[in-house]
């Protein structure tokens, strides 16, 4: 990378030390260190401010995203398991029964998950999810603040605005709403500052080496966003040989040092993706429906709920849900960009970033152009590369998240020239730092991030949490709940996981393969369905038992045997009498009311 002014690699032309903080060849001053702290002491501010209500609120969890907040916790679970257990990692049997659940194919956060155990064990899984989410937007920020401020960029003051943006853009504060392993991105800079390595003369082995375990270890976070990471860096790196020819001189030293990256990060990871792509419950790619979840082009110029000028009503429309509004920054910072652009278009990394940044924001278009909430009838680029292996799990409005780190580098090298020019016209000083913090308000007072809207989680019945369940699961069987969990319902699992995952349970929230005929394995984000899921998901979503006929029972006697069932039960429920109604018809069992919940005993049902 280079810095803005010099057009020099920041490691050369000593911009790595923050100019103006240190002296060259000496030690950072003691000044410079409390700017560190101060730094960082902000970032966990807005990270705890974001994340506030739950903190507040032990009992309350993520009101817009309750699901992803139970699969995740769920994870957790899991990870701790595989601990002090020794499971197996990548695949588990306590969900799905009496199938597996691919958990290379799920967002099974492993690299967080294993060493975050100790507080699932102990402070358990909600706690676990929280802290997950809250210190992953902090250590984002960090990340991104010691690279910019070491490599990148070399000053304090644009290295923390950049940061700041890159952990708390709109984008990034959506997918608070429970997607922990979306807003964790700490492991994206240090690729980018280990790809920058691999040009070090002499040191390509060593090099090599380092990028490719920061590659595995963001491969168990997110593979989506190390894809995205991945074009990135090669959109840069291509501007970079063509903008600075001078470069091409290290091409030996890089290419060796890529080359033991790929070799290695391909071996290390080599079994965990043939998981993935071709172990049990494996799929082909994600649904037509999910595939369409596309950016809005108007979404680009507007406010997201989360922000400090967008409230629900504005939002509703332009994203498929408060989790995906992964563009709305607004009028005055897309021009603030625009204009940045063409301000230090003499930067070929501006160019580099400028040229990814329109790359991802078409993408992110989708098969077709919508704008203002209707559909153009113009096709977009990815109508031709959504069927393309890879392309096909990846859901295209999530390429316009992608932009936010762009924008954050292009606002810290606008900052960085800034800084400059203050230097160079010191008697002129007062008016540009007037003019840069108006301009900069203008363009990222709206977008400041609020509170993460919460809402009251049910508590898990005590039938559950005392291990009331266990005599029911004897000889592999499972807990069968009412409504079974899928996408819209994933309670069972947060109530899996604060037993660490040893209740097992029919069904669940994950993707899986379709393998109903015709459907060529796309992912479901559930277990194919079945005559008696469909039956309680009919009560779910309308309060009405639908009519039972004998061939109705006898289809529930043959799924309960399917999924080994030992017990039924159904916790609270705005629709539960007629939920218990409609088991009590297909069994033809009375329930019994215990522990919170009401339990119909089916093991003389199925054998």
């Amino acid at each position: 990378m280079t810095t803005p002014e010099s057009g020099h690699p920041a490691e050369e032309s000593g911009a790595g030390e923050a100019a103006g903080d240190a002296p060259r060849g000496g030690h950072r001053p003691r000044s410079g260190r409390w700017k560190d702290v101060v730094a960082v002491a902000s970032f966990a501010a807005l990270g705890f401010w974001v994340t506030a209500r739950m903190w507040l609120n032990p009992a309350d969890g993520i009101r817009d995203n309750s699901t992803d907040m139970a699969q995740f916790q769920w994870m957790m679970a899991h990870g701790a398991r595989v601990v002090t257990e020794f499971a197996y990692p990548f695949s588990s049997d306590r969900m799905n029964v009496p199938e597996s659940v691919n958990l290379m194919a799920n967002t099974s956060v492993l690299s967080v998950s294993l060493p975050m155990t100790p507080i699932t064990v102990l402070l358990g899984t909600r706690a676990a999810f929280l802290v997950f989410l809250t210190f992953g937007m902090i250590a984002t920020a960090t990340a991104w603040y010691f690279v910019l401020s070491r490599v990148l960029v070399g000053a304090r003051g644009p290295a923390w605005l950049g940061a700041t943006f890159c952990a708390y853009a709109p984008a990034m504060v959506s997918h608070a709403n429970a997607h922990p392993n979306i807003v964790s991105q700490f492991v994206v800079p240090l690729i980018i500052w280990r790809t920058l390595r691999l040009a070090e003369p002499g040191r390509w082995l060593r090099n090599g080496v380092l990028l490719a375990l920061v590659i595995v270890w963001q491969a168990f976070l997110n593979l989506e966003i190390l894809l995205m990471t991945a074009i990135g860096l090669g959109v840069v790196i291509v501007a970079l040989v063509i903008g600075r020819p001078e470069l091409r001189g290290r091409a030996r030293s890089f290419l060796a040092g890529l080359g033991v990256a790929s070799v290695l990060s391909a071996v290390l990871l080599a079994y965990p993706l043939y998981v993935q792509f071709f172990g049990p419950g494996a799929y082909n790619g994600l649904s037509w429906l999910i595939r369409g979840y596309s950016t809005d082009l108007a979404s680009f110029f507007a406010y997201s709920r989360e922000s400090l000028a967008g409230d629900a009503r504005s939002a509703a429309g332009l994203a498929k849900n408060p989790t995906e509004e992964n563009a709305f920054f607004g009028w005055p910072l897309v021009i603030l960009v625009v204009a940045l652009v063409w301000w230090l278009r003499r930067n070929v990394v501006v160019i580099g970033l400028a040229v990814l940044g329109l790359l991802f924001a078409v993408l992110s278009l989708g098969r077709e152009i919508r704008f203002d909430r209707r559909g153009t009838g113009i096709p977009g680029p990815w109508a031709a590369l959504e069927d393309l292996p890879v392309l096909h799990s990846v859901v295209p409005t999530r390429w316009a998240l992608a932009i936010t780190p762009i924008i954050g580098l292009l606002l810290a090298y606008g900052a960085e020239r800034v800084r400059h020019l203050a230097a160079r016209y010191p008697d002129r000083r007062p008016q540009i730092r007037f003019a840069t913090v108006t301009v900069l308000a203008m363009a990222l007072v709206p977008v400041l991030p609020t509170p993460l809207p919460t809402k009251r989680l049910e508590p898990t019945p005590e039938f559950v949490t005392s291990g009331a369940w266990r005599p029911y699961l004897a000889g592999g069987r499972s807990v069968v709940t009412l409504p079974l969990p899928d996408t819209e319902y994933a309670e069972p699992l947060r109530w899996a996981a604060q037993t660490r995952t040893e209740m097992r349970i029919a069904r669940g929230y994950f993707l899986g393969p379709d393998t109903r005929p015709g459907e060529d394995r796309v992912a479901l984000f559930t277990a194919p369905p079945r005559p008696t899921s469909s039956f309680f998901a009919t009560i779910r979503r309308t309060g009405e038992v639908p009519a039972i006929t004998a061939q109705t029972r006898q289809e529930a006697v043959a799924d309960l045997r399917y999924w080994r069932a030992g017990v039924v039960i159904l916790g609270p429920h705005e629709h539960a009498d007629a939920l218990r109604q409609g088991m009590t018809a297909l069994t033809g069992i009375e329930p019994i009311r215990t522990g919170g919940v009401w339990l119909w005993d089916v093991r003389p049902l199925t054998g």
